[in-house]
Formats: C-alpha cells, sequence, structure tokens
C-alpha cells in the first residue's frame, strides 16, 4: 500500500474512532447545531494560524474552545434563544474566518478545509489525531456516567452530585478538540456528519449506550474505509467519499427490518 494512503486509512480510523462513542452523545443531546456551530468557527482558526504562523490544530482547538466558553458564558445571560445564539455565532465566526483569509497576503487552498484533504494526511497530522483522540477517550471514559446522567435528566443527575454545568462544558470541549483534529479528514463544512451519521446508525441496532458507541465507531471505520476505496477507484473527493459511505450504511440499516418492531 502506498504510504500517502495508509496515512490516510489512518488518520480516518483514529478520528472515527473517537468521533462515534462521542457522536453518540450529540445524537442523544440533539447537539448538532452545536457542532455546525463549533466547526464554522474553526475556520477563523485557520486564519489566526496563519496570521499568527502558528501550529494550525492548535490555533483551531484554542478557537473552538474559546467559542464554546462564550457560548455558555451567554447562556447564562439568557439575552436570545440557544438555537439563535448558536446561528449567530456559526455563521459569523464562518464570515469572519473567510474574510480574515481573504486579507491574508499568501495563498490559502480554502477547499481543503472546507471539505478535507484526507489524502494529504501526513505522519504529523496521525501524532496530532492520535494524540489529541486517546486524551479525549480518556477523559470520555471518566466522565462517561456523568454524562448519561446529564442526558437522561438533568435535574435528577444534580441531585444525585454530579455538576451539571461541569460535565455539560467538558463535553462541549471535547466536541471541539474532536473538530479540531478531524478538520483534515472530511473538512469543517462536513466534520458534523461524521459524529452524528454512524451515531446515528449504530442506533438502530444498539441495546445499551455503551453498544451504540462502539457501533458508531465501527461504523465510522467502515465510512473510512469505502470513502478512501471510492475515492481511489473513481477518483472522487475522499472526504465527501467517506460521508456518501457513511450515509448509505445509514440507509441500509435503516431499511432492514429491527427485532424491536416485529
Amino acid at each position: 500500500m502506498a504510504e500517502f494512503l495508509l496515512f490516510a486509512l489512518l488518520g480516518g480510523l483514529g478520528v472515527a474512532m473517537v468521533a462515534g462513542p462521542l457522536g453518540s452523545f450529540v445524537v442523544w443531546r440533539r447537539m448538532a447545531y452545536f457542532g455546525d456551530t463549533l466547526a464554522h468557527s474553526a475556520l477563523l482558526g485557520v486564519s489566526i494560524g496563519f496570521l499568527l504562523d502558528i501550529n494550525m490544530n492548535l490555533a483551531v482547538i484554542f478557537c473552538c474552545v474559546g467559542l464554546a466558553l462564550a457560548l455558555v458564558a451567554m447562556q447564562r445571560q439568557r439575552m436570545v434563544a440557544t438555537d439563535t445564539l448558536l446561528g449567530i455565532m456559526a455563521h459569523s465566526a464562518l464570515s469572519l474566518g473567510l474574510v480574515a483569509v481573504a486579507l491574508l497576503e499568501i495563498r490559502v487552498d480554502l477547499m481543503s478545509y472546507l471539505f478535507g484533504d484526507l489524502l494529504a494526511v501526513g505522519r504529523e497530522d496521525l501524532y496530532w489525531i492520535y494524540g489529541g483522540g486517546l486524551l479525549v477517550l480518556i477523559l470520555l471514559k471518566l466522565l462517561w456516567q456523568p454524562l448519561l446522567a446529564i442526558t437522561i435528566n438533568e435535574e435528577l443527575a444534580q441531585v444525585e452530585g454530579v455538576n451539571v454545568a461541569l460535565t455539560r462544558l467538558m463535553l462541549m470541549l471535547l466536541i471541539a478538540v474532536v473538530i479540531a483534529i478531524a478538520m483534515k479528514i472530511v473538512g469543517l463544512l462536513l466534520i458534523t456528519s461524521l459524529l452524528i451519521i454512524p451515531a446515528a446508525s449504530a442506533r438502530r441496532l444498539a441495546r445499551t449506550p455503551e453498544q451504540m458507541a462502539f457501533g458508531a465507531a465501527l461504523v465510522g471505520c467502515l465510512s473510512v474505509a469505502g470513502g478512501l476505496a471510492l475515492s481511489w477507484h473513481v477518483d472522487t473527493p475522499a472526504g465527501p467519499s467517506v460521508v456518501v459511505i457513511a450515509l448509505l450504511i445509514f440507509i441500509l440499516l435503516y431499511t432492514i427490518p429491527s427485532k424491536q418492531n416485529q
């Protein structure tokens, strides 16, 4: 196997194994719009990285984390509805990023950031993907029970001693880190699909939260492998090809009669 294909496969699998379990909470808590908001803000992080000449992954992580913290602070003020606030922040961050990129004196390939450049994943990218992914999985393991508790019922979780605000904030920060490390795989405009579609597919067959998390990771890995194969044989964009395969798996699973409905 060519080295660039091996790196692409390893990078995609690394992101899928992290995005699957975390995406389960995105589906359970209906946070898809929040994921889109963070993904759009990542372009602002890209422009900041170019402007300050710092590592792109760090710049995106800091920008996404900053936006997540700002969102939490604004939610507490309750000046506007959360969905309205998310819409304002998503499109404002994306527009600021595009304007900032346009003002830079260097040429930036926006297509690779918007739709991913999976075949350009290198050795250094793998360090970021697996290092950041391992950190996210460790924190997710430690926070698993509190996250499940606040997902089922926040008031009851608070009575049981769970710090609801901190747990919710940690979930937002984990999503921000995953978006930063997945940016090169499927692009800023498609990141949320890698969080949502595999988790929604696994939900069809899973009977426990743990089964759904594992199933989402498995569907994500199959999507990456299938998307790369499609891109290689048909010469289609790698990032969107991964999402298309994930969609096909989703459709296939939902056309199969479920035992729960029999």
